[in-house]
């Protein structure tokens, strides 16, 4: 499944949400709803059957919500007296007089158009307002009409039902193009088509995803847009539920500075800011796959470069992000200072943690690729991120180490500028044994093994005496830490074999066991030694019976 995965699903509410604002933030591009979305507050909207007709300000005797209830009255007659074909033509027509217009429908007075309802709908006169509204208001009432008689819901319902159908097959072909043609592509061009799919999700992935997200989004909203706008009953309850949201979305009612901002603008930046972070991903994935593994530096450096670039993008593009979006960062600085006090309060750890990691990108202690033995863990670092660091056991199990404990503790670096490092291997051999001779097998046991190193070359300790054997330790070099545990376990098959064909003994433990005994004769008391002959004379009666 395309949400499969959890990053996608925590990005999920958010591309919804902002497919929705964008959606909402064209709809003043609809007929009907430019002048609902800019006209100011003082004004009501005139509605006929969900389709937006004009907008109109208060007179003298009447508020703007009477005047519009009045005119909806005189179109719901208007329509209600309109029964048969003949009479569900209406014509309209326009009076132009001083500093207003009238406009009649089958000539019958219906609204007065002042230049407060031109200066609300941002016409030069009202006799344009007029000409504009008198072409809307006819195909409007022919529409209304239309549609309220019989037959029209049973007429209309397939053609519903077959753009849902559609739309549900541009779903489905829209995932299977994603699958099949863009993410090859895109992974190819990225040099990432290797990695598994149960891995986390990389940013080109993430982007993918994202994309595929947006478009399904588009399309569904798209399509029911238009099906509920087939039918009248539908559309005036879109029309109510987009009025409230363009209302809550679009007012701006956020004050930053000298600054108003709404909804909608906050839901696009916060998109833009997480549309930044992939775009740094992706940058990064690239600089590495790319650029980086061709230069011929190790993977730790590639990392640390990496990881600089990233941050150092989604810093700066922050910044001109927010700039553009015309926020002056020093209104912050009171958000700044609560930030400071919740990381002196509670965030301190993560503060730390944070800073950990950059210090280990600059000073590079531990790098991407070093073998470390971090307390109980042994493992590849195979990430170093802001706040925690992946190790990679070597049971292909992943730690996630908080990256201050690597600057608080000991941590022993396997592959620290020099990843040659020495092996111990302790051999104890039988008293019996001639030592030059246990040196001469334990020598002969490292030839022709490549994993180890011949310079240095091989040495045999003599270590002491033990309790029960003569305490031997070879000394091997090594290239490769992470294998120790496989090359220890070959050299010991090697060994075993090695001391057979010399015939040497490796001893059991043995235990000397000594018992010192006391003076003679024992000392004991006079009743216990009554108890004793007495004893010996009944043994002696019962055999003499």
């Amino acid at each position: 499944m395309i949400f499969g995965h959890g990053p996608c699903r925590r990005v999920l509410t958010l591309v919804i949400g902002l497919g929705l604002a964008i959606a909402l933030h064209l709809l003043p591009g609809i007929p009907g709803y430019a002048q609902e979305a800019s006209g100011p507050v003082n004004g009501e909207s005139i509605v006929l059957d969900g389709t937006p007709l004009l907008r109109v300000a208060a007179t003298s005797d009447l508020s703007p919500s009477e005047r519009a209830s009045i005119i909806q009255r005189r179109l719901e007659t208007l329509l209600n007296q309109a029964e048969g074909p003949a009479e569900r033509q209406f014509n309209v027509s326009v009076q132009d007089q001083e500093n207003r217009s009238l406009v009649f429908v089958n000539g019958t007075d219906l609204i007065t158009v002042t230049e407060a309802d031109a200066a609300l709908a941002g016409a030069e006169s009202p006799a344009q307002l007029s000409q504009n509204l008198a072409a809307s208001l006819e195909k409007a009432l022919q529409q209304s009409s239309l549609q309220r008689q019989e037959g029209f819901l049973m007429r209309t319902l397939p053609i519903a039902v077959g753009i849902l159908v559609a739309a549900g097959l541009l779903h489905w072909l829209t995932g299977q193009f994603w699958q099949h043609y863009v993410r090859p592509a895109v992974q190819k061009m990225t040099a990432m088509g290797t990695q598994n799919e149960d891995m986390e999700l990389t940013g080109v992935n993430l982007l993918l995803r994202t994309t595929l997200l947006v478009v399904r989004a588009s399309l569904w909203l798209g399509t029911i847009y238009y099906v509920t706008n087939l039918f009248p009953f539908t559309r005036q309850l879109t029309y109510v539920v987009t009025a409230g949201l363009v209302d809550g979305l679009l007012a701006r009612s956020l004050s930053l500075g000298e600054n108003s901002y709404s909804v909608l603008d906050l839901v696009i930046l916060l998109g833009m800011l997480l549309g930044l972070v992939v775009v740094a991903s992706t940058f990064t994935n690239l600089l590495k796959s790319r650029i980086l593994r061709i230069t011929g530096i190790n993977r730790g450096s590639q990392e640390a470069i990496a990881v600089l670039a990233k941050y150092s993008l989604i810093f700066i593009g922050a910044v001109v992000v927010l700039q553009i979006w015309g926020l002056d960062l020093s209104s912050l600085a009171l958000i700044a200072s609560a930030l400071g006090v919740g990381i002196g309060l509670g965030l301190q750890n993560i503060a730390k943690d944070f800073v950990s990691g950059l210090i280990m990108v600059f000073e590079r202690p531990v790098q991407v690729g070093d073998f470390v033995d971090f307390g109980e863990f042994l493992g590849t670092v195979e990430r170093i991120g802001a706040r925690s660091t992946e190790i990679r056991t070597i049971d292909h199990v992943s730690i996630i180490v908080p990256n201050s404990r690597f600057l608080e503790e000991e941590v022993i670096n396997w592959s620290h500028r020099n990843p040659v490092s020495r092996l111990r291997l302790p051999v104890g051999v039988s008293y019996s044994s001639h030592p030059p001779t246990v040196r001469e097998a334990l020598l002969d046991a490292c030839e022709g093994y490549s994993q180890i190193l011949h310079a240095p070359s091989p040495q045999v300790i003599f270590k002491g005496f033990g309790d029960s054997a003569l305490d031997f330790e070879l000394l091997v070099w090594i290239s490769q830490p992470s294998k120790q545990y496989i090359i220890k376990s070959e050299l010991y098959f090697k060994i075993e074999a090695a001391l057979k064909r010399y015939h040497l003994e490796v001893p059991f433990p043995q235990r000397d066991l000594h018992i010192r005994s006391g003076s003679l004769p024992i000392e004991v008391s006079e009743d216990a030694r009554r108890w004793l002959n007495q004893l010996s004379e009944t043994d002696r009666q019962r055999n003499n019976s």
